[in-house]
């Protein structure tokens, strides 16, 4: 049976469109296994930014912390165990000034963790996550898969990369985008998108 964790993040909440994408790819995973789904909304519960007692209670023993460094120590532990326990994972992002919402990069920010989800050694820096799929969600008003405008896409790259470097290597893209020109616009976004969670996945349990 497979465990999915659904992450959405759009400041439009259950109406954008990278929300409703990943949900639909996270619930036909569902029905396709018979796992079971978790979902954390980030726009409906957003995380609070990182603040000293995050970054200074991390590097101090359980013993050493203080009740603020255990509190927001506790959320990025909890959060990471939402990432452990998942076999899937599903992120939807919306682009926000050319890059992902506010809302997502708080929670980068609290599971992207030295020595528990990343650790340097003599080859360079090592994800720790490992052994999962993700599926991953962007969505964008102009075109930025391709074109004039390809070289300010600064979501696709970063999401990315972060989430290799914590180990997370084995990602499929889908890509929702070109919607911010009309109604036509939006619905062969949804019909390419549709196509595109198809194909990735094609030999899913």
């Amino acid at each position: 049976m497979t465990n999915i964790l659904l992450i959405t993040s759009s400041p439009r909440g259950a109406e954008g469109l990278s929300s409703r994408v990943a949900t639909d790819v996270a619930e036909q995973i569902k029905a396709r296994s018979g796992g079971t789904l978790n979902t954390r909304d980030l726009s409906a519960e957003p995380l609070p930014h990182i603040t000293p007692a995050y970054i200074n209670g991390r590097m101090a023993s359980s013993e050493a912390r203080t009740p603020e460094q255990a509190q927001a120590v506790g959320l990025a532990e909890a959060l990471v165990d939402e990432i452990e326990a998942a076999d899937t994972i599903v992120i939807g992002s919306s682009m926000i000034n050319f890059g992902p919402s506010s809302q997502l990069k708080a929670w980068i920010d609290h599971v992207t963790w030295p020595g528990v989800t990343f650790k340097y050694d003599e080859n360079g820096p090592k994800g720790l996550l490992s052994g999962k799929k993700v599926y991953l969600v962007t969505a964008s008003g102009g075109v930025f898969s391709e074109g004039q405008y390809a070289s300010f896409d600064f979501q696709t790259g970063y999401l990315m990369h972060l989430l290799r470097f914590i180990g997370l290597i084995d990602i499929e893209l889908i890509r929702v985008e070109g919607t911010a020109y009309g109604p036509d616009a939006v619905r062969a976004a949804m019909v390419s998108a549709e196509a595109q969670i198809r194909t990735a996945l094609e030999g899913a349990a």
